[in-house]
């Protein structure tokens, strides 16, 4: 993420119930998908597993950019 979304994400995340739950939810996915990463070798299971939790993990990240663009577009227009 950029700088700028980051620090929206931090003047906003103990405000915003929603973006907080989509922040978790994106932070506990990295470090899940870092764990299939360290793998050398991942069975067909751990494969589609890891292939969800990558769709996952961008649908999230899809909220995040909604959200703070909704508190870009009120700061716009403020």
């Amino acid at each position: 993420m950029e700088e700028a979304d980051e620090l929206l994400i931090k003047k906003y995340i103990h405000e915003d119930e929603e973006l907080r739950k989509y922040v978790e939810d994106h932070e506990k996915l990295e470090a899940d998908l870092e764990n299939f990463n360290k793998r050398i070798y991942l069975t067909a299971e751990e494969e589609i597993e890891k292939k969800n939790l990558q769709k996952r993990k961008l649908r999230g990240k899809e909220q995040i950019f909604r959200i703070l663009a909704r508190y870009r577009n009120a700061a716009f227009n403020g």
